[in-house]
C-alpha cells in the first residue's frame, strides 16, 4: 500500500475520532442549560473523554504491538460508535459523563494507532512530513468540531451534533475495516513481553524527555479550552457560534503549519520550530489573558495552534523512533503522557481562574510552554553522543 492511501485511510478515522472529541467544548452552556447542570461541571465533560483516552494507552499499545494495529483499531471504532450512538439519548450530566468515558477510551484506539503505523510504514526522512500530510485531518476534525459544532448545535441542537459524530464514526470504521481487509492478523498478546517492551523504552532517556515534555506542553496549552464558551458568555462576547469559530482558530493555526512544515525543515531546522513553537503558543497565551471579544480569541488561539504543531508534530515523528520494534508502545506511552497532562490542565486552569484570573492563569501558562520550547531545542537537538553521556 502506498503511503498516500495509508494516509487517506487513517485520515478518516483521525477526523472522526477528533471531531466526537473536540464537538464538545463549544457546547457547554448549550448542555448545561438543557441538563440543568453548572457550565463548570460540564466543562469538566473534555477531562472525562481525555483521562480514559490517555489510561487505556498502555494497554492498546502491546495490544497493537501483539495483534495487529489495523484489527485493534476497527474494534476501537466499533466501541467509539456504540458510545456515540448511546450518547445521542443521554437523559442527564451523569449518564454523558459515563459515555464521554467510555467514547474517550474507545477513541484512544484511533489516532496514537495511525502515528504508529505510519512509524512503520515511512521511512524517518518523510515522516515528519508525512505525519503533518495525516495530521491535517485530524486538524480539520478540531476545526469542525470546535466551529461547526458549536454552529449547529444552536440550530440542531447537541444531540443533533451527536448524531453527526455517530455518523461520521460509521464512516470511518467502514473505510478502516475496507481499506485495511487484507492486514495480517498479527500474533498473540503475551503480558510479559509487553512489560519487557514498555521497561526497554522507560530505560531510555530520550523517551523520557519527550514524554515529559509532551506532558508539560499539554498542561499548559489545553487546559483553557473548555473554558473560552463560558468566559465569552460571562464578558458579553458570544454564545456557542462564536466559542466554536474562536477554538476553530486553533485548527487554522494547525493548517498553516501542515502548509509550512516542508519550508521549516529546510531553512529553520528542528531546533528553531521547536523554539519558535515555544514563543508563538506563549504569546497565544498572553492574548487570551487579555480578555477581549471572540474575535481576539480567535486571533489568539491560530497563533496557539501554530505553536503548539510546531512542537508537537516535532515531538510525534521523534517518538516514533525511540523504539522501532514497538512502535505502538512507545506512541501510547506518548499519548498517555500528553492526555494526562490536557486532563490535567483543565483541572489546573480552573483553579488558576477561581484564584488568580483569567490573566494571571493564562500568564502563568505562557511561561510555562515558552520554558518547554527553550528545553526541547536545547535536549532534542543534541548530537547522540552528548545525549548518551
Amino acid at each position: 500500500m502506498s503511503s498516500r492511501n495509508l494516509i487517506l485511510i487513517l485520515a478518516t478515522s483521525g477526523f472522526a475520532s477528533t471531531f466526537s472529541g473536540r464537538a464538545v467544548e463549544p457546547m457547554v452552556g448549550i448542555i448545561a442549560r438543557d441538563l440543568n447542570s453548572a457550565p463548570q461541571t460540564i466543562a469538566l465533560l473534555s477531562a472525562a473523554f481525555a483521562l480514559p483516552y490517555a489510561f487505556i494507552q498502555p494497554v492498546l499499545g502491546p495490544i497493537g504491538d501483539a495483534l495487529g494495529k489495523e484489527r485493534v483499531m476497527k474494534v476501537a471504532l466499533a466501541l467509539l460508535f456504540l458510545a456515540l450512538a448511546c450518547s445521542v439519548l443521554a437523559p442527564n450530566a451523569a449518564t454523558l459523563f459515563t459515555l464521554r468515558i467510555v467514547a474517550g477510551a474507545a477513541a484512544g484506539g484511533a489516532v496514537p494507532l495511525s502515528i504508529a503505523l505510519i512509524g512503520d510504514r515511512v521511512e524517518m526522512a518523510k515522516r515528519q512530513v508525512a505525519l503533518s500530510r495525516y495530521l491535517v485531518a485530524v486538524i480539520i476534525g478540531q476545526l469542525a468540531g470546535s466551529s461547526f459544532a458549536g454552529l449547529l448545535a444552536e440550530l440542531i441542537g447537541w444531540r443533533g451534533v451527536f448524531t453527526l459524530s455517530t455518523g461520521l464514526v460509521a464512516l470511518a470504521f467502514a473505510a478502516t475495516v475496507i481499506g485495511f481487509r487484507g492486514a495480517s492478523p498479527g500474533g498473540k498478546f503475551d503480558l510479559e513481553s509487553a512489560l519487557l517492551r514498555y521497561r526497554d523504552i522507560l530505560s531510555n532517556p530520550r523517551a523520557l524527555t519527550l514524554f515529559s515534555l509532551v506532558f508539560v506542553e499539554a498542561i499548559a496549552i489545553f487546559g483553557i479550552f473548555p473554558y473560552v464558551a463560558p468566559l465569552l458568555e460571562e464578558r458579553g462576547g458570544g454564545g456557542a457560534a462564536e466559542a466554536g469559530f474562536a477554538i476553530g482558530g486553533f485548527a487554522v493555526g494547525g493548517l498553516i503549519y501542515s502548509a509550512l512544515v516542508s519550508w521549516m525543515l529546510r531553512r529553520l531546522g528542528i531546533g528553531r520550530i521547536l523554539l519558535g513553537g515555544g514563543f508563538f503558543a506563549g504569546a497565544a497565551l498572553v492574548v487570551l489573558g487579555l480578555g477581549g471579544d471572540w474575535k481576539l480569541d480567535a486571533i489568539g488561539l491560530l497563533l496557539m495552534g501554530l505553536g503548539f504543531y510546531m512542537l508537537h508534530n516535532t515531538f510525534q515523528a521523534q517518538v516514533t523512533e525511540v523504539a522501532p520494534g514497538a512502535r505502538a508502545s512507545a506512541v501510547a506511552l506518548h499519548a498517555f503522557s500528553f492526555f494526562c497532562g490536557q486532563a490535567l490542565g483543565v483541572v489546573a486552569m480552573g483553579v488558576g481562574l477561581r484564584n488568580i484570573g483569567l490573566a494571571g492563569a493564562t500568564g502563568i501558562a505562557a511561561l510555562i510552554i515558552v520554558g518547554v520550547g527553550v528545553t526541547a531545542s536545547a535536549l532534542l537537538t543534541r548530537p547522540a553522543a552528548q545525549r548518551a553521556r
